[in-house]
């Protein structure tokens, strides 16, 4: 699925990154804790969070996340967009709960890594 599907199933906002929206996600993950993450995210995929930390972008770039969805309506700072765009990860928001936001984009195709969450 694409980072544009992704866009328009969640009716999100692109933050940054609106020149990667062709860019291809392999599986989906929703999570706030960040060794959740590391330990059961798939390299390419999208994270949705409610968490707007700089954490969230750094852990998010190690682990290879594809793209970070903010849920919830949650606007990171400018720094942390700023950081995001710096290390090439592609930042949408939405007003969807994490829950109804994971479902959409389930109902809709996208699978969550085996085993994470």
């Amino acid at each position: 699925m694409k980072i544009s599907e992704i866009k328009d199933i969640l009716k999100a906002s692109v933050l940054t990154g609106h020149n990667e929206l062709d860019r291809k996600i392999i599986t989906a993950g929703s999570a706030d804790m960040m060794e959740d993450i590391m330990s059961g995210v798939a390299k390419g995929s999208v994270l949705l969070t409610g968490l707007t930390t700089e954490q969230v972008i750094r852990t998010a770039k190690v682990a290879g996340v594809g793209a970070i969805v903010f849920v919830r309506g949650k606007k990171p700072e400018k720094n942390i967009v700023d950081l995001a765009r710096s290390n090439d990860i592609p930042v949408l928001s939405t007003e969807y709960s994490m829950f109804v936001a994971s479902g959409r984009l389930y109902m809709s195709g996208l699978r969550g890594f085996e085993g994470s969450w």
